[in-house]
């Protein structure tokens, strides 16, 4: 078995942001709505840098209207993740793409989404929890309208509460009542920072938010004082290197800090982020990873094992997932 076909957990992915190109171009073809401008000649996601990314993003959700969409695009999205050996994955979800923030929307939506989740475990073997975030462009009166959604769905399958979108706009403790929100209502907590933003994003994450996980935070690399904080938080970071270097931040995987946060006692996990987007898998992941640090089976066990722990699901989940881990 190579490393590729090792059992993986993944922690960060947008399920609009996974949504294969192919079934983006269907959907618009039956809705007769003319996406051509966000697409290459070969049919891939086209984008410039990540502004423009993000209008893409936006652009393609365009065609996503009714919970049978959704429906449509987590069998989809599971499909693949399944192909390409994860056996349990978190999903970001936000009820501005789900219902546009009204709760009877987002309730309509969710059920479609669990739907198809139940059925892709029941076919692939593959478990779901959904992850709601706000989107942080979208300003921080329309955060409070997701977490209310997020507070009002927690529960077994809503498990936690994040921010996403461009970090550029405000910062981290605009967004302090919508996470405050989620916590009381139980759901545990994570947030984009430490990509576009530098190492002080993260730390504004930690500090003004109280998140236990980061999604990306690799500019933490820069900050040493940082990195110790990080590791006596015990902050578990969703790393992405894919995206990190289709995005800029790294020229190669050589070059990505995922090994050195790891060696120096942070936490860290593998994630594809918006794996059509940035041309990624899991499998991919994993294999560039072996060929730039030498990372053999153990290591990735050992990644595994910290998502796992991290991983916002109930108990009786984790030991599921851990006993297919086990078994592969």
């Amino acid at each position: 078995m190579t490393v590729a076909d090792l059992p993986k957990i993944e922690l960060h992915l947008h399920h609009e942001g996974a949504a294969p190109p192919a079934f983006i171009r269907q959907l618009a073809h039956e809705k007769r709505i003319d996406l051509s401008g966000i697409f290459k000649p070969d049919g891939s996601y086209d984008f410039r840098d990540f502004t423009h990314f993000l209008s893409v993003y936006e652009s393609a959700c365009k065609v996503l209207k009714t919970p049978e969409d959704f429906h449509r695009l987590t069998l989809a999205i599971l499909e693949e993740s399944a192909a390409n050996g994860v056996v349990y994955s978190e999903t970001f979800l936000s009820p501005d793409f789900c219902g546009g923030g009204d709760l009877a929307a987002w309730r309509d939506y969710l059920n479609a989404i669990q739907d198809a989740a139940d059925e892709a475990e029941r076919k692939f073997g593959i478990t779901l929890r959904g992850v709601v975030t706000c989107v942080r462009h979208f300003g921080p009166e329309q955060a409070k309208i997701s977490a209310h959604c997020a507070a009002e769905t927690a529960g077994d399958w809503i498990t936690g509460f994040g921010m996403g979108g461009n970090e550029s706009v405000g910062a981290q403790s605009d967004y302090q009542w919508a996470f405050d929100c989620a916590r009381e209502a139980g759901l545990r907590l994570t947030t984009h920072a430490g990509e576009f933003g530098g190492p002080e994003s993260v730390r504004d994450a930690i500090r003004d938010l109280g998140v236990e996980r980061v999604g990306h935070g690799v500019r933490a690399i820069e900050d040493p004082d940082l990195i110790r904080e990080l590791v006596d938080r015990e902050v578990t970071l969703e790393v992405c290197p894919g995206s990190n270097v289709v995005l800029g931040l790294f020229p190669n995987f050589d070059a990505h800090p995922i090994a050195k946060l790891r060696d120096a006692g942070v936490k860290v996990t593998v994630s594809t982020d918006d794996p059509p987007f940035f041309h990624t898998t899991m499998r991919r992941e994993y294999e560039m990873l072996s060929k730039a640090f030498g990372w053999e089976a153990e290591d990735f066990a050992a990644l595994n094992d910290t998502a796992l722990a991290a991983a916002f699901c109930d108990e009786d989940t984790r030991a599921r997932v851990k006993k297919r881990l086990e078994r592969s």
